[in-house]
This record gives structure tokens, C-alpha cells and sequence, in this order.
């Protein structure tokens, strides 16, 4: 048995050292790690489309390569999801139908009429959902009297009005701003011999004489996760009947203003934008306001940052990157080697990307463009994004701080004090952190929700995985900066915040997940928190999570689950264990009272099982997820928590 449990050491120490050099190996000449940040099926077409209305495809390779991704992520009934490996939706079926015939894909091809088979037999296009149907209505293949209403004069409401877009959580409002102006001046492309074709093609009905404002909120039933409220059934019914009656001067005034709103976003994000819908959205602003001008070229030089070239194809990633999510988590995994010193060249490059990629000051006017305080964030991908998170700063910092003694530059006190600023200005009224903002508008804003296909888009809600890192990060920041001004401050968030991580516990002993797939990332974090901000290993949350995690270990030794998880609320198993959830479950048993239990050895025993002779780990169910219904990939994933739990593991397996 001695000798057993030696070589077991070995094994692992091994296995520990390999990944550490397969992360080495894969870090990016720039200190970060970049990987594909894709998944989303629906945005590829959004692009394909804008760039065929501005007139600025890409080039014949590329367009070629995203007719390759397109036939990969078709399933076989022809339909195309809203996420890879996902079931197939009308609105995605119909974007990438649409998106393939203006690459010059003919009808008559064989998959192409399998798609449109399947998209006829749910009712066509008159069945996909709000935004699927405004952008067909931009492409001229859908008449305005379809879309549900977008007034840009919504804008000119009362600023504290609960309802004044403003309030809404920014990567909603940042859709909707661009989508209001393209909706005020009813913006179209010219109809083509092309596109007459297909109005002929993706609908069951002629397109003359259909009845378009009695289909505004038809949608297939496939598509639906959030359906329509009352409430919005009745703002969209006033909306309607103010669009009868809208004046010229009025609507000119509004226009202009949301027009300066976009002017402004996009010079804040040096025309990234927040997000790949705003940024195609904004850039088709500027082609019908400005056309040929510069503001669309400047669009048109960035959209590259949102491609991915795969294996499968080149589409268009769900951010600009997660370069600084990722770095900072390789670096905490690092750091759980305790072989700094052996990794100091990789810490180094690392810290250096972190560094450069701080927020260093707020944006202009911010109170004027509904802009929080930026200085001393750091956004989910570079510094030039521009959009500091809560979790991102949050982790940023935990890793600046871990990396203070093993490299030759540390970030100054001062930008980490801004950090800490931050964080504690960004603390709800709940005792939680939401993502990008403070809550503006209370929770009941989310009976407002018109997008019928995502949830949680109308408020930036406390999520447990925001609070956790927030927690954690100012712990961390006590720790090594505990005399400050702060401290007072700092006592009653983290008080604050362990009560709202207690408060979310569910009666089986989980946390949710809202940011990856589900419970046991929840669970993760939560566990997490809570252990940094003093409960012991054998606390009572503590071992109702552990039981929780042990009850659904499977038979292989990992843990897995599907995105059916985040939609039903409940935990839903893949058939078998998966790298990055098993890493998960087995760091959050290692800060329990079950960290030398036979659960944990072979969670170990999995990911040791599974590792690759270069140190990785192959590809596996996509572990990451946005609203509740659409997985999205962190390619990173696998060789950072891999190696973090079998770090983590190697001091227990010691024993």
C-alpha cells in the first residue's frame, strides 16, 4: 500500500508537471492566453449580413471558411442551433439560410434545401423571433410593420423612469440603442434580384400581401424560452399605436440623440464595442448615416478581433476575446503549483498583459453616455475594449496581488487601490456584484424582456459568481493592504456579500451557475467565496455543498452537465464525466472537510485518466453559457482548471 500511494504521488506530480508545461506552451507572445471564444451560431449570419449591406465582404478564402462552419454546425434534420451542439431554432435556421445565399450558396444545394425544409415546416420566417426578424427586416426581407416597435423617443423619456433604456443591463441597452436609431429611419438594403429570391424562399406565404404587423410576436415554439409578458404585450400595443401617429420633428430629435450615444460607444471601445451584435448593428448606423465615411471603415478595420479561425471554419466569437479572464486564471492555477519559481518566465509575460490591460481612467462624460466609473477595471479581453467587469477586476486583482513577489514590476498600490475602489462601488443593494453595473432598475424590469429566446437581459442582476470573485479579491486585498482607509469598508461588503452567497444556497446545498455550465461552476465559486471569507471546511454550507457534489459524481470518477441544467433549473448529467466540471467539483471538495476522501482521489484519478501525452486535454461539452440558454466555449478552460485541481489535489494526495 506505501508503495501504491508513492507512486499514485508520483503520477500526479507528473501529471502536474506536464500541464504546467502544456500551459506554457500555449501562452500567446503578448503574456496572454487566447483561445476561441465561440459557440453562439446566430451572430456569424448578424456579421454576413451587415457586411452585405455596408457592401464590404470579406475576402473569397474567408467567406469560403465560413461556409465551412456553417455545413459543420448544421444538425441533421437540417436545422441549425442556437449554440454548437445544440437543437436546432427557426431563428438561427433562418439567419444562416439567408447568410449562406448572400455568399452566392445556390438554392438547389443539397443542405441548403434541407434547411429550408426545416424551416418552412415551423412556419418559416414569419415564426422567427424579434431579432431575428428585425435583422431580415434590414436585409429587406421582412417589412417594419413585423417588427415590434423600437422607438428612439423611448430615449427622451425621463431619465428616472424604471423603464428608460438607460437603465437596462448594458448589453441589452447596447442592442437596442443602435437597434432604435436603424428602426427610426426604417433602414433597409436595397432590394436585389438576390434578395427578392429569397423572400420567395424562406417564407410559407407570398411575401406580397402578407400580413406582416399580425406576426410581430409570432414566434415558433421551439425558439421560446421567455415568453411575452402581459405587461410587454401591452407596451408593445401603445408602441404600435404611437408609431401611427409619430412626428417627423420628434422622431429627427430622437435619432440624433441615440446617434451621439453610438458616436460615443464606439469611440469608447475604439469601435469594438461591447459585444459582437452591438458592433455590427452600430457599424450599419453609421453606413445609412454616414455613407462611405470613415466611422464605417474604422467598424470595418476591427471586425477581425471577432473572428475565429477553427477547425471547422472561421466564426465570429461571442467578445473581442477573453484574453484577461483566462490570464488570470492560468496565473491563479500557476500560483496552486507552488512552482513560481520554476514558471517565473511565464509569470512574468502574464503579469505584463495584465498590467497593460488595466483600465487606467473613466470614459469621457460618462454621466452624460450612462457610463460607471472605469478607472482601476479590467474588461473581460484587453484594455482597448474598454468595458471593465466586476468579476474581471475582481480577478485581475487577485492575480496582480499573488504575482507581487515573483515578478521584477509589480502594478503600483495605487492602481490596485483603484480596483479595490471599484469593486466596493459596484456592490448591489443586495449584498451581491452584478456584472458590468449597479443594478439600475429593479428585478420586475425582466416582465420587459421582448427577446422571447434569452432570460435576464433587462437587469444587471447579483450573480454568485461575481459576488465570489469580489469577495475573494478584497479578502485578498485586506490581506496586503489591511491598514488603509478602506478597511471599514471593506468589513461591511464582505459581511454583506457572505450573506447574500448564504442566502443563495439552494435546499440540495448548490449554487447556480449564470456564467458557466451550471451547478457545479456555481457551486465552485460559491464555496470558494465562502471559504475566503472564513467559514471553515467543515461549516455546515460547506458539507451540504460537498454532499450535493459527491451525489452526483459519476460512475467513471468526473462530473458533467449539460446546458439543460441552466434552462431546467435542476441538474441534468452528461452520460460521462467532463475535464473541466470535474475540475470544478473536485476544488470545491478540496475545500471541504472531504478533501482526503475517496471522491476527490478519483476525480483525480479522471482528469489523470484524461490528460493527453502533451499535457492537455481534449475537447469536451462546452462549459460556458450566457441568459440562461446559449453555451459558449472557453477554449482555455481545460488546461487552466485541469491543472489548478490537480495542483490543488497534489498537497492531499501527500499525505
Amino acid at each position: 500500500m506505501p508503495e501504491a500511494r508513492q507512486a499514485a504521488r508520483n503520477g500526479l506530480s507528473d501529471a502536474v508537471e506536464r500541464a504546467l508545461r502544456h500551459l506554457q506552451d500555449t501562452q500567446s507572445s503578448d503574456g496572454s492566453w487566447h483561445g476561441d471564444y465561440g459557440g453562439p451560431v446566430f451572430l456569424l449570419p448578424t456579421l454576413i449580413a451587415a457586411t452585405h449591406i455596408v457592401g464590404a465582404p470579406f475576402d473569397q478564402e474567408t467567406e469560403a471558411d465560413f461556409v465551412r462552419y456553417f455545413r459543420h454546425e448544421q444538425n441533421p434534420d437540417g436545422g441549425w442551433p442556437l449554440h454548437s451542439g445544440g437543437e436546432s431554432y427557426v431563428y438561427t435556421t433562418a439567419l444562416c439560410y439567408v447568410a449562406q445565399r448572400l455568399l452566392g450558396i445556390p438554392a438547389e444545394d443539397p443542405d441548403l434545401r434541407r434547411g429550408r425544409a426545416w424551416l418552412l415546416d415551423r412556419g418559416g420566417a414569419a415564426s422567427v423571433p424579434p431579432w431575428g426578424k428585425f435583422l431580415l427586416a434590414l436585409l429587406n426581407l421582412y417589412d417594419y410593420d413585423g417588427v415590434m416597435p423600437v422607438p428612439p423617443e423611448l430615449w427622451l423619456l425621463p431619465k428616472a423612469l424604471p423603464a428608460h433604456p438607460s437603465r437596462f443591463w448594458c448589453h441589452s441597452r447596447m442592442v437596442y440603442l443602435p437597434m432604435s436609431y436603424l428602426y427610426g429611419i426604417r433602414a433597409q438594403a436595397p432590394l436585389t434580384p438576390a434578395l427578392r429570391a429569397l423572400r420567395d424562399e424562406i417564407f410559407c406565404e407570398p411575401f406580397e400581401g402578407f400580413d406582416f404587423r399580425a406576426s410581430q410576436t409570432r414566434c415558433a415554439a421551439s425558439d421560446v424560452y421567455t415568453p411575452l409578458s402581459r405587461t410587454y404585450r401591452v407596451l408593445n400595443g401603445l408602441l404600435n399605436g404611437y408609431e401611427a401617429v409619430a412626428g417627423k420633428s420628434l422622431r429627427d430629435r430622437a435619432n440624433a440623440y441615440v446617434l451621439d450615444q453610438v458616436r460615443q460607444e464606439d469611440e469608447n471601445t475604439n469601435f469594438i464595442c461591447i459585444g459582437p451584435i452591438n458592433k455590427v448593428l452600430n457599424m450599419l448606423c453609421w453606413h445609412f448615416a454616414e455613407h462611405g465615411g470613415e466611422r464605417v471603415a474604422a467598424h470595418r478595420r476591427q471586425l477581425p478581433e471577432y473572428l475565429w479561425k477553427g477547425d471547422h471554419g472561421t466564426h465570429m466569437q461571442g467578445y473581442n476575446s477573453s484574453r484577461l479572464w483566462d490570464t488570470a486564471f492560468a496565473v491563479q492555477a500557476v500560483c496552486a503549483t507552488g512552482r513560481m519559481d520554476q514558471a517565473r518566465a511565464m509569470l512574468e509575460e502574464a503579469h505584463g498583459y495584465i498590467e497593460r490591460n488595466q483600465v487606467l481612467e473613466d470614459t469621457p462624460d460618462r454621466a452624460r453616455y450612462f457610463r460607471d466609473a472605469s478607472k482601476g477595471g479590467w474588461p473581460f479581453s484587453n484594455r482597448k475594449h474598454g468595458w471593465p467587469i466586476s468579476d474581471c477586476t475582481a480577478e485581475g486583482l487577485k492575480s496582480a496581488i499573488a504575482l507581487q513577489a515573483h515578478v521584477a514590476q509589480p502594478i503600483s498600490a495605487e492602481r490596485l487601490h483603484d480596483a479595490a475602489d471599484l469593486i466596493l462601488d459596484w456592490q448591489n443593494g443586495d449584498g451581491g456584484w452584478p456584472t458590468y453595473e449597479k443594478a439600475r432598475t429593479p428585478s420586475w424590469m425582466e416582465a420587459l424582456n421582448p427577446s422571447l429566446v434569452f432570460a435576464d437581459i433587462m437587469v444587471d442582476h447579483s450573480y454568485v459568481e461575481c459576488t465570489s470573485a469580489c469577495l475573494q479579491a478584497l479578502v485578498g486585498y485586506r490581506a496586503r493592504y489591511g491598514d488603509t482607509a478602506r478597511a471599514a469598508r471593506i468589513e461591511q461588503a464582505i459581511e454583506r456579500g457572505r450573506a447574500f452567497l448564504l442566502k443563495r444556497q439552494r435546499a440540495d446545498g448548490s449554487w447556480i451557475g449564470s456564467w458557466g455550465i451550471c451547478f457545479t461552476y456555481g457551486t465552485w465559486f460559491a464555496v470558494s467565496g465562502l471559504r475566503a471569507v472564513g467559514l471553515a471546511a467543515d461549516a455546515t454550507p460547506i458539507r451540504r455543498a460537498a454532499a450535493f457534489l459527491m451525489s452526483h459524481q459519476l460512475p467513471d470518477g468526473g462530473w458533467g452537465e449539460t446546458i439543460e441544467s441552466c434552462k431546467q433549473d435542476s441538474y441534468v448529467s452528461c452520460p460521462d464525466g467532463q475535464v473541466v466540471m470535474t475540475s470544478w467539483a473536485v476544488l470545491s471538495l478540496l475545500q471541504s472537510d472531504q478533501a482526503d476522501s475517496e471522491a476527490v482521489r478519483a476525480g483525480v484519478a479522471f482528469l489523470r485518466s484524461r490528460q493527453q501525452p502533451d499535457g492537455g486535454w481534449p475537447d469536451e461539452t462546452i462549459a460556458g453559457v450566457f441568459n440562461r440558454t446559449c453555451a459558449i466555449t472557453y477554449d482555455n478552460y481545460r488546461k487552466i482548471f485541469g491543472l489548478w485541481a490537480l495542483a490543488a489535489a497534489e498537497p492531499c494526495m501527500e499525505r
